[in-house]
């Protein structure tokens, strides 16, 4: 299993952990509701982490959305 503690959105240091606490606590079910939001702001920067990743590494915000949609975070 992916640590949760490790930074998604660098920018604004959020980590999977921050992303999956906002996408719950305001219903986000896709990525431009998500990044739209003035609650927990994210991917305004510098955008890596909606693509490839920060780190170029596949962890990106679209993967935390998906994980809190299976249930698994």
């Amino acid at each position: 299993m992916i640590d949760l503690d490790i930074e998604v959105c660098v920018c604004n240091s959020l980590s999977i952990k921050d992303i999956a606490t906002c996408i719950k606590k305001n219903n986000f079910t896709t990525l431009e509701e998500l990044l739209a939001n003035s609650d927990c702001p994210m991917g305004d920067v510098c955008e890596a982490c909606t693509n490839e990743g920060y780190y170029n590494d596949g962890i990106n915000i679209p993967m935390v959305i998906s994980m809190v949609d299976k249930g698994l975070i």
